[in-house]
C-alpha cells in the first residue's frame, strides 16, 4: 500500500506541475467547494470557529459562506504548492510579492550575519514561505514541520518543501539541529504559530477567547539575539499573493526584556489584525482554542 501511495503522489504531483498556474488555483478551489460538502468534521470546526468569533458581527449564512470560501482557498494553497515547488525564483515572483523586506538586513551594524524570527500563521499561501529567500538576499530560510506517514511518501513531500535549498527540521526531533543552524546565522526562522499549544504554553487572549500560545518564538529571539516579526500572506486574486511585512516587535521595553507574555500578546494583536482583516484567509479548520479539560475557552472580553 505504502508503494501504492507513493506511485500515486509522484504521479499527481507530475501531472500537476505540467499545467499553468491559474489552471491548477482553479483545480484547488474546486476541490476546495467539493471539500467543504464531502469533509463534514472539517467543515464543522470552521464555522464552530468562525461562530464563536464572528457571532456578534456575522449572520450564520455569512459566517458559512466565510467557511466555504475558507475550504476553496486551502484547496487553491495546497494544489498551488505543488506547482510552486517545480517553480524558478523568477517564476515564482510572477505569483507573489513581498512587501516591507527592506526592514530585514543581512547584517548587523557591526557586519555579523544575524537571524531574524517570522512569527507568522496560516495564512495566504502559507507554503509560499519556503521561498522568501528569493525576496530577500542573505537570508537562508528555515523552519519546523511535522511528519507524515507512510515515511516514503513523507520523502516525497519533503524533497517537494525543500527544493528551493531551505531547511526543514522535524519539530518532535529536530531541535538539536535547528539550534545549530541558528547558532551559525543568517537565517530566517518561520514559526506557524497558531495552532495550540497546552503541554508547554501559555494562556493569552485571541480573537476574543483565551487561546494556548507557545512561547518558542521569544525563547529563540532571546536566545540568538533576533528581531521578530509577524509577516501576514494575503491573497491577492486568482494564484496571486503578498507578503506583508510590518514593523518588528518590541523584544526591551527601558533597557530591559519584556516578558514573554507581553512580548506574544502583541504578535497575537497582529495576527488577530490579519484574521479580521480577511476572514477568510485563515485556518479555520483547526481548532486554535483547545482546553486541557475539554470545556469551551474562556472568554477574554465582556
Amino acid at each position: 500500500m505504502e508503494h501504492i501511495l507513493y506511485f500515486a503522489a509522484r504521479l499527481a504531483i507530475k501531472l500537476i506541475q505540467a499545467l499553468p498556474i491559474r489552471w491548477v488555483a482553479q483545480m484547488g478551489r474546486c476541490a476546495g467547494a467539493v471539500a467543504f460538502w464531502l469533509d463534514g468534521r472539517h467543515r464543522r470546526v470552521a464555522v464552530s470557529n468562525l461562530t464563536r468569533c464572528f457571532a456578534r458581527e456575522k449572520s450564520a449564512v455569512e459566517i458559512r459562506a466565510i467557511a466555504k470560501e475558507n475550504f476553496r482557498r486551502l484547496g487553491e494553497v495546497y494544489c498551488c504548492s505543488v506547482k510552486s515547488a517545480a517553480m524558478s525564483d523568477n517564476e515564482i515572483k510572477t505569483i507573489f510579492a513581498v512587501k516591507g523586506g527592506e526592514r530585514i538586513p543581512a547584517t548587523e551594524s557591526d557586519g555579523r550575519l544575524t537571524n531574524r524570527v517570522f512569527t507568522g500563521g496560516h495564512f495566504g499561501n502559507f507554503e509560499l514561505f519556503t521561498r522568501i529567500s528569493a525576496f530577500i538576499p542573505g537570508y537562508r530560510c528555515l523552519a519546523t514541520y511535522r511528519g507524515i506517514n507512510p515515511p516514503k511518501l513523507n520523502r516525497l513531500v519533503f524533497k517537494m518543501r525543500t527544493v528551493s535549498g531551505n531547511l526543514l527540521f522535524d519539530r518532535r526531533t529536530g531541535a538539536e539541529e535547528l539550534k545549530a543552524a541558528m547558532a551559525r546565522g543568517g537565517m530566517l526562522l518561520t514559526l506557524a504559530i497558531d495552532q495550540a499549544d497546552r503541554s508547554s504554553g501559555i494562556e493569552l487572549p485571541f480573537m476574543g477567547y483565551y487561546a494556548w500560545t507557545t512561547r518558542a518564538p521569544v525563547v529563540l529571539a532571546q536566545r540568538y539575539k533576533c528581531v521578530i516579526f509577524t509577516p501576514i500572506c494575503y491573497r491577492l486574486g486568482l494564484a496571486k499573493w503578498v507578503l506583508e511585512i510590518g514593523e518588528p516587535i518590541r523584544m526591551e521595553e527601558n533597557g530591559k526584556r519584556r516578558a514573554v507574555e507581553d512580548i506574544m500578546s502583541d504578535i497575537n494583536a497582529n495576527l488577530e489584525a490579519g484574521v479580521r482583516s480577511d476572514p477568510a484567509n485563515w485556518f479555520w479548520v483547526h481548532n486554535r482554542w483547545k482546553t486541557k479539560d475539554g470545556k469551551p475557552p474562556r472568554a477574554a472580553v465582556a
